[in-house]
């Protein structure tokens, strides 16, 4: 059975001046699916949110949130959105707990139900210890889990994140990479943008790749390394003049290649053509065509 779409997208455009954020972008984002926006800075991921959000309007094109039409119908999917921002606007005078309560009276929640909306975005983002602490005492990963508890707070059907857990250290982006994938579990939709690869690789049932304000491939993250980096890669250290001599060779045998500091990795090499020189040998991953369509490194 072909899933609902919570997000369509069709043909849009966003100007500001002569520069085009957005450019002809289609989207497509099934009920109870996670989707990852990826793309180096200036690719459009953030003006796609904020087109999305209303906060930006489309100088052309279509879009659709759970079934509303945009802008038109802003307010009313905004009513079952819930929206994480890239930076961290959360009120620093006031506590966990009072945070949240602001929020539950913006989203009309019943006061009857109030104190159980709290209970559960503060249980999702394990801060009960911390309902009683004020923002501005919060670590940064605390902080960007409440962001995510506050956006839940009114059990939305769509969660947008707009870089949920940029300038985190390691080990706090993989607390809130289970706080993802727990919502993902339950069925709640989402769209994220990202800069990095493995996040989406990690959470998200598919991917759209932008860059240029272009959409510049979309599907799962194994179908995207198959069809565009092939299985195995073979990674080749050298000087420059070398890199470009090898990088030669394999375009002549029909196989791409990607630069990445001192290495030259050839990509798809499973397939042969002909072709045999000796380096380190690895899985084909995103990374390598995200690298590859986007001629960006990982920022």
């Amino acid at each position: 059975m072909e899933r609902q779409l919570a997000i369509r997208l069709r043909g849009v455009v966003k100007r500001y001046g002569k520069i085009t954020a957005v450019d002809g972008l289609d989207l497509d984002v099934p009920e109870g699916t996670c989707v990852g926006l990826l793309g180096p800075n200036g690719a459009g991921k953030s003006t796609t949110m904020r087109l999305l959000t209303a906060q930006s309007i489309a100088d052309e094109g279509e879009l659709e949130l759970l079934g509303y039409r945009l802008p038109d119908e802003s307010k009313q999917a905004r009513a079952e959105l819930g929206v994480t921002p890239q930076l961290d606007n959360l009120d620093t005078t006031l506590t966990v707990e009072q945070n949240l309560l602001v929020f539950t009276h913006l989203y009309r929640i019943p006061r009857a139900v109030r104190r159980a909306a709290i209970d559960r975005a503060v249980e999702m983002a394990k801060l009960g210890d911390r309902r009683d602490t004020r923002v501005d005492k919060l670590s940064g990963g605390m902080r960007r889990r409440l962001l995510i508890a506050r956006a839940l707070v009114h059990r939305p059907r769509l969660v947008l994140l707009d870089e949920p857990t940029v300038g985190l250290d390691p080990q706090v982006r993989q607390e809130l990479w289970a706080l993802i994938d727990a919502l993902r579990s339950e069925g709640t939709t989402i769209l994220m943008s990202t800069h990095y690869i493995e996040e989406a690789e990690r959470l998200a049932d598919s991917v759209l790749i932008m860059s240029h304000g272009k959409a510049v491939a979309a599907g799962s993250p194994t179908d995207l390394v198959h069809e565009h980096a092939g299985s195995e890669v073979i990674e080749v250290y050298g000087p420059p003049a070398r890199l470009q001599e090898i990088e030669a060779e394999a375009s002549d045998h029909g196989l791409r290649t990607r630069r990445t500091g001192t290495s030259v990795s050839i990509l798809g090499v499973e397939s042969g053509n002909g072709y045999a020189i000796e380096g380190d040998r690895r899985p084909a991953n995103l990374e390598d065509v995200f690298v590859l369509l986007t001629g960006e490194e990982i920022a």
